[in-house]
């Protein structure tokens, strides 16, 4: 498996990896999250995308707000 990491990915390469990750199958209409309150997932991995922030920054920093609004532990 080709590293995900944005030194070794292009601008074009990461937006494909979201892409493709997002992809579920069942298409935008079953899903959830945007309007329970998760935000657009292109909006989310922008900073990905733009090369700023890894997505597993990304993804701890988006759990952590999650939790922290629910007082989860």
């Amino acid at each position: 498996m080709k590293s995900i990491l944005i030194k070794d990915t292009t601008r074009e390469e990461r937006e494909e990896i979201i892409r493709s990750s997002l992809d579920c199958g069942g298409g935008c209409e079953n899903c959830s999250s945007c309007w329970l309150g998760g935000g657009s997932p292109w909006d989310i991995y922008q900073d990905y995308i733009d090369g700023k922030r890894e997505i597993k920054e990304i993804n701890r920093g988006y759990i952590d707000e999650y939790r922290h609004g629910r007082q989860i532990k």
